[in-house]
């Protein structure tokens, strides 16, 4: 009996030693070891606390610069969105070193650098750090925003087929359907006297229509509920998140904690309803096939694909939540901010307008119509400039490895500031801060990685042509239905938190026409 407690005595022992060494080198030695390896190079920056690093500089600084509206509508928002890159940057420069929580982050704004960064030689030797992934886990999972390494390369080569040019134009009739739904309803509510809309609310319940029917057409019911809680649970972890730097804090019995456990039980209880009578309807010949939605073309590629492939149940529904959240949001961000940029502009909504009608005649747009409308891809274009939907771009190292005349160790993560990149005067000229859609009229801007709002590169958004025919489809549906002001009572307060939203919606008035 003494022989066996001093064994349990001595894996108890061994246990806390190495969590021991582990905490002393996450929080500690590695910290330490890429500090050093960057200062030798000239790449310094704000003098880190300890545990937290820069993390309340940075809030503190966000706080002071969001916590008023802008007094007018303008578009220079760097200062406020990202006040401690533009802080840092003056005080050391292109590169500098800043720390969230124990993780070091090398701020970079050099384009000939973020090229070869965002490269195909490095795809797999830069990807997403363990805090992002621990931050997102619960309502994205390891899908593919978040997958690393082969595990990516899998994941991608997986889901691409879904995403080709001829696969995109069977759900042109889903987003018809959809839109012509929310113009209705809106035409309705401008016939009851109430003229003034916030357009942002609309255009979320839009995109949540269109990709609940595209991923889960056959079973939509749930799709909208899941659509719902991934809602929630989004809001949830971004919280939680916030407080990853105090070790363990993942396992804390907190409010948040328990909602997001709750709310992730119900999500997944509902993809494996929907994946399961999917399996089960063609496996008992109910169907001939999966169906030709996101879900059924992912099913299918799946089993085409078994031998060499491990994608489990667990995979598949982190991918139906990352193509939700990622298809949902983003769109429905783009077209807010296209709205407010051509409700400020008028003669550039009037222009396009001219455009969609005499390409369109009067008819909702087809793929042959959509391919013929440059002045909205223009104007589609300066609005993720100047409003990405990402603000900043991710990538961790892998590996020791060079970029540039860098060597960068391995741990360091690496952060684009895209929005400050696309409102540079250095790279845009002095009018980088207006709406002026003809900088798009030639595709120069695209040989520098200068525009990147979809990323580039190998790790490119792959949802990014999904995206473009679903806002190019809907704005021109909503140009040929109404004309559009600003209200007085918008209020100009872009934030950022995951991705860059207007604070207060934006509030336009209706005229149909």
């Amino acid at each position: 009996m003494a022989a066996f407690w001093l064994i349990l005595l001595l894996l108890v022992a061994c246990l806390v030693m190495k969590i021991a060494i582990e905490i002393i080198s996450v929080y500690w030695l590695t910290p330490r070891r890429i500090r050093l390896a960057m200062e030798k190079q000239g790449v310094r920056g704000p003098r880190p606390s300890f545990l937290v690093g820069n993390l309340f500089h940075m809030a503190a600084l966000v706080k002071e610069t969001t916590s008023s509206d802008l007094v007018s509508v303008h578009h220079d928002i760097v200062d406020r969105l990202l006040p401690h890159y533009v802080l840092w940057s003056r005080l050391y420069g292109k590169r500098f070193i800043y720390w969230w929580g124990v993780e070091p982050r090398m701020c970079l704004s050099e384009t000939e650098l973020i090229k070869e960064l965002l490269s195909a030689k490095n795809s797999q030797i830069f990807g997403k750090s363990w805090l992002q992934r621990q931050g997102s886990r619960h309502f994205i999972g390891k899908g593919l925003l978040m997958a690393n390494g082969e595990q990516w390369l899998h994941q991608r080569h997986l889901a691409a087929p879904a995403f080709q040019a001829d696969k995109l134009k069977r759900h042109i009739g889903y987003m018809i359907g959809c839109t012509n739904r929310a113009l209705e309803s809106l035409r309705s509510r401008v016939e009851s006297g109430q003229t003034e809309v916030e357009i942002n609310e609309c255009l979320n319940q839009l995109t949540a229509d269109i990709i609940a029917r595209t991923e889960f057409e056959s079973s939509y019911e749930k799709g909208k509920k899941i659509f719902q809680l991934l809602t929630d649970l989004q809001l949830h972890s971004s919280k939680a998140s916030q407080h990853l730097w105090c070790p363990g804090s993942r396992f804390f019995p907190s409010r948040y904690n328990r909602e997001i456990k709750r709310l992730k039980v119900e999500v997944e209880t509902l993809l494996t309803e929907i994946i399961q009578s999917r399996r089960e309807g063609k496996e008992i010949g109910r169907s001939v096939s999966y169906g030709n939605d996101l879900l059924g073309l992912l099913l299918t590629e799946v089993d085409s694909k078994k031998s060499n492939i491990n994608f489990s149940t667990e995979h598949l529904m982190d991918e139906c939540k990352t193509f939700f959240f990622a298809g949902h949001e983003t769109t429905a961000l783009l077209l807010t901010w296209t709205i407010m940029l051509l409700a400020c502009n008028p003669s550039w909504q009037e222009k396009a307008r001219e455009e969609v009608l005499q390409v369109c005649q009067g008819s909702p747009p087809s793929a042959d119509h959509l391919s013929k409308l440059p002045l909205l891809n223009m104007i589609l274009n300066e609005s993720l400039r100047l409003y990405p939907p990402a603000a900043l771009l991710p990538r961790q190292a892998f590996e020791d490895t060079k970029l540039g005349d860098l060597n960068i160790p391995k741990g360091l993560s690496i952060w684009i500031p895209v929005l400050a990149i696309h409102h540079s005067e250095e790279l845009w000229g002095k009018d980088a801060n207006d709406f002026n859609p003809e900088r798009f009229a030639a595709k120069s801007f695209a040989s520098g990685r200068h525009f990147m709002p979809f990323a580039a590169g190998p790790r490119n958004c792959i949802g990014q042509a999904f995206a473009l025919m679903e806002a190019k489809l809907v704005l021109a549906m909503f140009l040929s239905s109404f004309s559009f002001t600003l209200s007085e009572n918008y209020r100009h307060a872009p934030v950022y938190v995951l991705t860059l939203k207007p604070k207060h919606g934006v509030q336009i008035y209706l005229k149909p026409l």
